[in-house]
């Protein structure tokens, strides 16, 4: 699952002309950084991680001050596991632009992926806080995720709930809640939400599966509970979790 929120990708269509003044040289390189860095941000979707580095060379050539470019370069970075560069970059973009909400939650995912949970909530909420921020059931989504991860169940619900609030539907704020509502005993609600993610997953994983058979063994449905019994065994034949239901864990 894929939490992390990189720049909008805009591509601007840009000419050049005779004669230009000074302020209108400076926009363009701007506007050629903001291009690389866009190209860039593509490149790095596409997992095209050598050709991301260098339209971030050629973005940081036009304007070494432009903040999105050293954000998205931490985000490639983080995907080579080049992970003290990836921290320098991500704090370079926040030194040159301390408001970008798109480098505060991407530098909060990293610092969640490295087991820094808490110290990623700061930077999720530093992101919300900008109202001009497009996407905050992101962050919010994020925060969730590593508050839970951290064992803080009770903010890590709250954090889900108003990601669910920004953007009602939001599968994958649902599959976190149904764990935690599992585990807190509340078994009605865990169904409920696993329902909402299963009903637009594109399959399930052999743990989400043994959560479901779980999740209805405890609430008594008990042709819920043998049909997701049925896919795990069948799909995963040689999982953990299989040997765990075959054993009548």
């Amino acid at each position: 699952m894929n939490r992390v929120l990189i720049l909008s990708f805009v591509l601007l269509a840009g000419c050049a002309a005779g004669g230009r003044t000074g302020f209108e040289q400076a926009k363009n390189v701007n506007a050629s950084a903001k291009v690389h860095t866009e190209l860039a941000g593509m490149y790095y979707e596409r997992a095209q991680l050598g050709v991301a580095l260098g339209e971030i060379e050629q973005a940081l050539q036009a304007d070494r001050n432009y903040a999105p470019a050293y954000n998205v370069r931490g985000l490639v970075n983080l995907a080579l596991r080049e992970y003290k560069e990836a921290e320098q970059d991500f704090q370079q973009s926040l030194s040159l632009d301390k408001n970008d909400s798109d480098t505060h939650n991407n530098y909060g995912w990293f610092l969640c992926q490295r087991g820094r949970e808490k110290e990623s909530i700061a930077h999720f909420m530093a992101a919300i806080k900008n109202p001009l921020y497009a996407t905050p059931e992101r962050a919010y989504l994020n925060a969730g995720v590593c508050a839970k991860k951290a064992g803080d169940s009770k903010d890590a619900e709250e954090f889900l709930q108003r990601a669910l609030l920004v953007q009602p539907g939001l599968t994958d704020a649902m599959l976190p809640l149904a764990e935690l509502n599992f585990a807190n005993g509340d078994y009605v609600t865990a169904k409920k939400y696993f329902a909402g993610y299963s009903e637009k997953a594109e399959s399930l994983t052999a743990e989400q599966l043994w959560l479901a058979v779980r999740i209805e063994r405890k609430v008594g449905d008990r042709n819920s509970e043998a049909s997701y019994s049925m896919q795990l065994r069948k799909r995963y034949p040689d999982a953990r979790e299989t040997q765990l239901l075959t054993n009548g864990e």
